[in-house]
């Protein structure tokens, strides 16, 4: 099973082909093919959310009116088609996505509670309907159970299938311009996919005249209108695509698709997804570090938790201020530059606790006994009260709930070359608080181990991120501070 995924997660760009064992027979076959799944799965997930919209339109009202009920269908087929939309324009229905089912439950949740944010929003806005506050809520929740079960099932299924060899027999014609000794070992996954080699024929020499091209395309044609054929799966490599192109356009005559399956250094490229912009092709070398859906998701719970804080705080940050200002002389508030997303520079917000107003060349880390810490603002700073005002920071954009947490410009290019890695920190935006801060890692960094420290579990948040990940920070959190680690 592992041999199977480690090739099919390669896109099957390196695979050659082979005649499958004939002792492989048909019997035990399921009538789903490998090409068939991703509309399968789809088909799937509308019928699911279609029942969960019946069912709940049943159980919140004993005896639903036709009305009710054609309004019941009418929001579920409206969710089966924005959800599918979203998951299939990020690939997730793909078979070697369907396997990694942690992956799915992440992109199901997400996508579930935002389409149902959303949907929460335009009733509110709508007198006349009564929807969503009645089988609606249900319905989220029905909905969001019947998919997750569904993955479980489907997953298992899938294993059954690659590990039984289960999926229907595709028959394919090879033509390849590599040896036949290269073939060793495809054997296993394309027969455990269904797939079943009915001929096999050697591409034209690199520079062959047309004539010799002419009699292998006609070879080719031949065999294939005498033979219950389903496919055409071409394997070269992309370098000596300009030779295949006459090639190719000789077998247009048949009625099958031909699938190309590049091979040597060039096909990593094409194991990258591809993009348009505009009129041209493009391959994305590296993805950014959120997708657009859970950029969207993660700035909503930004906005939401930064403005209720902000809501539920306000009185205790006006005793603050009015204790800030009474302490000692100076501002309220202490700006400093520091390093953002992708570097860019942006001024936090807290509560002066020094003082001294250092924001220059040179920025002196506090200590627990630091003299520059006023009385008040030893407080603060022992409980993190002096780092709430950051929410504004939250709200305008320039930092997350949680993140890495941000460093003086100073110390930041430092620390950039001390830690191998650091930068790469900047691809998300920092924090008010962060994975690092709930494991202990607060307060100043006086050597490089403890650097190195905290960058291992900035970087861990960003290669994991997920929402659940975020609000399970958001909670721990408090109980981090209580407990008053390496705060100074």
């Amino acid at each position: 099973m592992n041999f199977i995924n480690r090739h099919i997660g390669d896109h099957e760009s390196d695979l050659t082909l082979v005649n499958p064992p004939s002792s492989i027979a048909d019997e035990g076959k399921w009538p789903v093919r490998y090409d068939s799944i991703e509309i399968v799965a789809i088909c799937a997930d509308i019928a699911t959310i279609l029942f969960a919209g019946f069912l709940s339109a049943l159980l919140s009202a004993g005896s639903p009116t036709p009305g009710g009920l054609a309004q019941a269908f009418a929001y579920a087929a409206a969710a089966s088609v924005s959800f599918v939309y979203i998951l299939k324009g990020r690939g997730l229905y793909r078979p070697t996505e369907l396997l990694v089912l942690r992956s799915q439950v992440r992109a199901i949740c997400l996508t579930w509670t935002l389409l149902h944010v959303l949907a929460a929003a335009v009733e509110m806005l709508n007198d006349n309907s009564h929807f969503f506050r009645g089988s609606g809520l249900l319905f989220a929740a029905l909905g969001l159970a019947s998919l997750i079960a569904q993955r479980c099932v489907t997953r298992t299924l899938l294993i059954k299938c690659f590990s039984g060899r289960r999926f229907a027999r595709t028959n394919l014609v090879l033509l390849t311009d590599q040896p036949s000794s290269t073939h060793a070992g495809l054997s296993e996954t394309l027969s455990a996919l269904g797939y079943c080699v009915k001929g096999r024929f050697g591409l034209p020499a690199v520079g062959s005249d047309p004539g010799s091209r002419k009699r292998i395309s006609s070879r080719v044609i031949e065999h294939i209108r005498n033979s219950e054929v389903d496919k055409i799966v071409l394997e070269a490599k992309p370098e000596r695509w300009a030779d295949l192109r006459a090639f190719i356009s000789d077998l247009r005559v048949l009625p099958f698709p031909i699938v190309f399956i590049p091979v040597g250094a060039a096909s990593e490229l094409l194991r990258h997804p591809t993009r348009s912009l505009g009129s041209a092709a493009c391959v994305e070398i590296q993805p950014g570090s959120l997708t657009a859906i859970e950029r969207a998701s993660k700035r909503t719970l930004d906005i939401i938790g930064a403005g209720l804080a902000l809501t539920v705080c306000a009185p205790f940050l006006a005793i603050a201020a009015v204790a800030i200002r009474l302490d000692s002389p100076g501002p309220i508030l202490f700006k400093q530059q520091r390093c953002g997303f992708n570097g860019r520079i942006f001024s936090i917000r807290k509560f002066r606790t020094m003082h001294v107003l250092e924001n220059g060349p040179v920025v002196v880390q506090a200590t627990p006994l630091d003299p520059r810490i006023t009385r008040v603002g030893r407080w603060l700073r022992r409980t993190s009260f002096d780092e709430l005002p950051q929410l504004l920071n939250v709200l305008d954009g320039s930092m997350s709930l949680v993140g890495p947490r941000p460093h003086a410009v100073i110390h930041d290019g430092q620390f950039d070359k001390l830690v191998r890695k650091y930068a790469f920190r900047r691809r998300v935006k920092p924090g008010l608080t962060g994975w690092a801060q709930i494991h202990g890692c607060r307060g100043p960094t006086p050597t490089a181990t403890t650097v190195e420290r905290r960058v291992e579990y900035d970087l861990w948040y960003i290669d994991n991120w997920s929402l659940r990940l975020d609000l399970e920070i958001l909670l721990r959190t408090p109980l981090e501070v209580l407990r008053g680690r390496n705060a100074c």
